[in-house]
């Protein structure tokens, strides 16, 4: 037995911050490098979620400056995020074989560049292409950020790392939402998106700076054969599956309620100011705290009961959305947030420890769907506004959201 182990660790190529399998050596929460970890992937997060977002406020705005229709201009953010999502089918298994720091530190860095260069874009062609080149730059950091922790932080606090890490991504989400609407209010949107590029670029920086290298990262082969054999492994899993179907349902819902939500609100009775849309933003940081709270329940209740708890709060929120008062609209959005945050949570970390080999991959799978979801439902929401308005809208995140709780029902069953 000793030969054959030793046999297999040969085969196996390693790199010198690799831990002996026979004694593995995980970060704990309270460590130095516990902070370390939670701040520069808090950081990443941030960043790259401002990068991807900043664009939604200002929809309306670009609807009218380049003179296009409200599903068109949401185009500037499907485009983003599908192709984000394309990417995570080759970003994920990059990093299987290279590294998880060498591409994601990459990745942020050309992100914040291809955004600074949009600023100087006169046509809406040029303006898609940045913005598209912005999300397959992304796409090495969403799936590769999840990877990192579940392998590196000790298997108590995945669920908790990663729901600071979730807080990240709300609180960038809310940042280049609430920059972009406010700055292109009282200047302009060029101005708006230049100032929150530069806000990446420093970011990116730190994150390469401070973030700890890899200790348990096993370098893995990039061979077609070795991929497609990882696929077929993750779709026999009994969860894997249903969880990619969950990422899609959740954020389709989450983002086409965003995408249109601004174009509700600037209309009459309300006739809110950009500014003011903006500033509606603030919502995102209720993520901050559902998301960590989620890590932390799912220890006492399980994971089944708690993501479905969460997408019904969604369900309430959405419901709350649809009636006339701006104050209950208000309440209604951050119910909304708290729910999807907190179960994209769960889900997200229930990726790293359901997949038996290949995480990167695992990882970049649930995130192609999730940000699938975001690019279909997205656009498509803009044919129910059109047509029905904000009932077409709440009627159609109610379908995703209902499906997303039958999802959740199976996880349960399959999984406990």
């Amino acid at each position: 037995m000793k030969c054959s182990t030793q046999v297999a660790d040969a085969a196996e190529p390693t790199t010198h911050h690799q831990q002996p399998l026979s004694a593995p050596v995980y970060i704990k929460r309270g460590t130095p490098q516990f902070m370390r970890v939670t701040l520069a992937l808090f950081s990443a997060g941030l960043a790259t979620f401002a990068l991807l977002y900043c664009i939604q406020p200002i929809l309306p705005v670009l609807s009218h400056d380049f003179a296009i229709t409200p599903a068109a201009s949401s185009i500037s953010l499907s485009i983003s995020t599908g192709m984000l999502a394309l990417g995570l089918l080759f970003t994920g298994p990059l990093s299987d074989a290279i590294g998880r720091k060498k591409v994601m530190v990459t990745a942020l860095l050309l992100a914040s560049c291809c955004t600074l260069l949009s600023v100087f874009m006169t046509s809406w062609h040029g303006i898609l292409i940045m913005r598209a080149l912005t999300g397959l730059a992304l796409s090495g950091v969403a799936a590769v950020g999840m990877t990192y922790l579940s392998e590196e932080i000790h298997p108590s606090f995945v669920a908790f790392s990663m729901g600071l890490y979730i807080s990240g991504n709300s609180i960038g989400g809310m940042s280049g939402r609430l920059l972009s609407g406010v700055f292109t209010d009282f200047f302009n949107w060029r101005i708006a998106i230049g100032v929150i590029g530069c806000f990446a670029l420093a970011s990116a920086l730190m994150f390469w700076r401070i973030l700890p290298e890899s200790r348990h990262f096993r370098r893995l082969s990039l061979k077609p054969k070795s991929l497609l054999i990882n696929v077929h492994l993750h779709f026999r899993d009994r969860g894997l599956p249903l969880l990619f179907v969950e990422g899609f349902l959740l954020m389709g819902a989450f983002v086409t309620l965003f995408n249109y939500i601004g174009y509700r609100l600037m209309s009459s009775p309300w006739s809110l100011s950009q500014a003011s849309v903006g500033l509606l933003s603030l919502v995102y940081l209720v993520g901050t705290w559902s998301s960590p709270k989620a890590g932390s329940m799912t220890v006492k209740y399980g994971r089944g009961p708690v993501l479905i708890g969460f997408i019904l709060l969604m369900a309430a929120g959405l419901a709350l959305t649809v009636m006339s008062s701006l104050t209950v609209i208000f309440i209604g959005m951050l119910l909304f947030t708290a729910g999807f945050f907190a179960a994209h949570s769960v889900a997200s970390s229930w990726i790293g420890l359901r997949a038996r080999r290949a995480k990167g991959q695992a990882s970049s799978l649930y995130l192609f769907s999730y940000y699938l979801g975001s690019s279909v439902a997205g656009t498509l929401g803009g044919v129910f506004w059109h047509n029905a308005g904000w009932t077409g809208i709440a009627l159609f995140i109610g379908v995703l959201l209902f499906f997303a709780v039958i999802m959740g029902f199976c996880l349960h069953r399959r999984t406990s």
